[in-house]
């Protein structure tokens, strides 16, 4: 191994982020010339000697004791996730795994059975790249309208949630805090990263996203580590205006790699009727409407909608255009 590794560059990040005063050391103002604590006075505060937590730092030992990671958790103010995640690289470095390439991540008949449970809200299952392995009609047409509903059925063609987040445009415009939203995906590809340091299709998300976005490069930077298991997001809906919803994070019993994400609304709320609203929009828009070749056939619906005021078709652009105007009652 070359350099500081996965480890060595989490615990710089980590000890970068610490002044001082945040542990009860003195600051010593413009003189010092690190940002955060030096080496020593991590060393210090861990109670081992400074040449090894150096070694640890620059990649050169691989054995801490479980003592040792609990002892320089402490002295870095880790939270629960981050120490876990502490857990997990110095795991990683203890071995050197045979590169093989994995195979393509599967859903279960359990796992489809539980998303057509939830066909009456938005709902996707993300595999551990998050990559799309499955979503039912109302979860494409809210957050990926845009994209081929048979996407996900070939896994050489299955969209990246976090890929489309940095990189298409749709995306980008959807969450009306964006920035808030890309720190939370990146915080929870880090704890993916944690726990699979040798997947080279992982591994190439990342390089792919460090090459072709500054935004990623900035947020990847901080070493937040945090998992992504519920936040309320205001969308920016092309077809049916502003639209809050939650979404959750649900893990997935025999398949500990994938998740189910389903997105709610408050009972009785404007989003609530916003959603019920997208429903009948996009229900005309079915694998049937997919020609075999995967393309998808130009306006095959057109019709009036319960509160719309102009018809509703569906474009070949991808997301169903219409007017957005809900009728006032």
């Amino acid at each position: 191994m070359t350099g500081p590794g996965p480890l060595g560059t989490f615990l710089q990040a980590r000890r970068a982020r610490l002044r001082p005063a945040d542990v009860g050391l003195r600051d010593l103002g413009p003189r010092r010339r690190v940002a955060g604590l030096r080496r020593e006075e991590l060393a210090q505060l861990a109670g081992v000697s400074v040449s090894y937590y150096a070694r640890l730092e620059q990649g050169l030992s691989r054995g801490a004791s479980a003592e040792v990671l609990d002892a320089i958790a402490r002295a870095l103010l880790l939270d629960d996730h981050e120490r876990e995640h502490l857990d997990r690289l110095a795991g990683a470095a203890r071995h050197t795994p045979r590169p093989r390439r994995p195979r393509p991540e599967k859903l279960t008949d359990e796992t489809r059975d539980l998303l057509r449970a939830v066909d009456g809200v938005p709902a996707l299952v993300l595999g551990r790249r998050t990559d799309v392995l499955a979503w039912n009609a109302l979860g494409h047409a809210l957050l990926a309208g845009h994209l081929d509903p048979l996407g996900p059925d070939d896994p050489a063609l299955r969209p990246n949630m976090t890929r489309i987040l940095f990189l298409d445009p749709h995306c980008r415009e959807l969450y009306a805090n964006w920035t808030r939203k890309a720190r939370a995906v990146v915080g929870n590809l880090r704890i993916a990263v944690g726990r699979h340091p040798d997947d080279p299709l992982l591994a190439g998300l990342i390089g792919e996203l460090t090459m072709r976005s500054p935004e990623f490069v900035a947020l990847w930077a901080d070493h937040r580590v945090a998992p992504c298991d519920a936040a309320t997001y205001e969308l920016r809906h092309p077809v049916v205006g502003t639209v809050t919803v939650t979404q959750q994070t649900l893990s997935i019993a025999r398949s500990p790699d994938q998740a189910l994400i389903v997105c709610t609304t408050p009972a009785g709320s404007s989003s609530e009727e916003a959603l019920a609203l997208l429903r009948q929009v996009s229900a005309g828009r079915t694998p049937h409407a997919i020609s075999p070749g995967g393309k998808q056939r130009s306006a095959c619906l057109l019709k009036t909608l319960p509160g719309m005021s102009v018809p509703v078709t569906a474009s070949s652009t991808g997301w169903v255009q219409g007017s957005t105007r809900r009728k006032s009652h």
